[in-house]
């Protein structure tokens, strides 16, 4: 038991390790290749930040545990939105302004509803998978041509705070362009290795652990994968929040949670084209749309999300533990 959760433990550090090293290198890489600041932030640097989350599902979508992937998609959805958000609000109350905001929070529920009809239809296969992750590229590709077109006029879209949240807490992210390749192409590859390598640990110990316990790959997925996979993002909101940049915060998990359901559960869907599996029915995906409704909600009649909002959706994230655990 204890080799099994050092397992989990050293696999969620070399994914956090991993997609650090590979958000520096491939920003390296794309400032010395001369590409804009912009798609360096929308693109790479949000795609890079949804790595480990990536690697973990696709690594556990291979290894024949799809309710590990599904689980992690879907539990850190919920830890983004309650538990992140949730801790963020009671920091420092977040006030939304009307625009991009609550297009994004708009985007970001639909997609959650869309992964919860699929699911309880029985969809599935490759075509599907690629209409997700289509779908995510062209929300980009708007985000970008809405920024380089309608800056500084716009209200900064989601995966543009998601970037800016990042470099609030790596200074060091953009360092000045070095002479030569080498030290960029080491830094991605080395940080892909570690992705691989920690998504790989962890992966086995969650199996190893849930076979052990007695515990369901569902919950496993749920709770310490997701949870683990989702610890960038919470420590870049609490930073983006303690800086009084509460809004970026809140664009941090509402791009993470459009990244996660149309990224990263395409690209599951298209690795293991099977249903999305029924454990998760209706309790869990219900609670993600719950969620989602209720932060899309607080973005419309509330233009904000207060300390008591907050206060309520870490009550909400510690009821649903609580009734995962005792229910297993």
């Amino acid at each position: 038991m204890i080799a099994t959760v050092l397992m989990v433990i050293g696999g969620l550090v070399l994914l956090v390790a991993g997609g650090e090293l590979l958000v520096r290198g491939a920003v390296a890489l794309a400032e010395r290749l001369g590409v804009t600041p912009l798609v360096i932030g929308l693109v790479i640097v949000g795609f890079g930040t949804s790595m480990p989350e990536l690697v973990t599902s696709v690594e556990a979508a291979m290894a024949g545990s799809p309710a590990i992937a599904w689980g992690n998609i879907v539990g850190s959805n919920i830890a983004n939105t309650l538990l992140i958000l949730g801790a963020a609000a009671v920091l420092a109350p977040i006030a939304i302004r009307q625009g991009a905001a609550l297009r994004d929070t708009g985007v970001a529920l639909v997609a959650t509803l869309a992964l919860a009809g699929i699911a309880w239809a029985g969809f599935s296969g490759l075509g599907l998978g690629l209409a997700l992750l289509a779908s995510l590229i062209v929300y980009v590709a708007y985000c970008y041509r809405e920024e380089r077109t309608q800056a500084p006029a716009v209200v900064h879209n989601a995966p543009y705070d998601r970037s800016l949240a990042l470099e609030m807490t790596d200074p060091t992210l953009h360092q000045p362009a070095s002479p030569g390749w080498v030290r960029p192409i080491l830094l991605t590859l080395a940080g892909l290795a570690v992705l691989i390598a920690g998504g790989r640990l962890l992966v086995s110990g969650a199996i190893d652990l849930a076979q052990m316990a007695g515990l369901s790959e569902t919950l496993i997925g749920l709770t310490i994968v997701a949870i683990g996979t989702s610890l960038p993002e919470l420590v870049t909101s609490v930073i983006a929040a303690r800086k009084g940049e509460a809004e970026v915060a809140f664009g941090n998990v509402v791009g993470s949670n459009i990244y996660n359901v149309l990224g990263i559960g395409g690209v599951t869907m298209m690795v293991a084209p099977d249903a999305i599996p029924a454990d998760l029915l209706p309790f869990d995906i219900g609670i993600m749309a719950a969620s989602a409704v209720a932060v899309m909600a607080l973005a419309w009649f509330s233009a904000g999300v207060t300390r008591l909002a907050g206060i309520g959706l870490l009550l909400g994230y510690a009821g649903f533990m609580t009734l995962l655990v005792t229910t297993s």
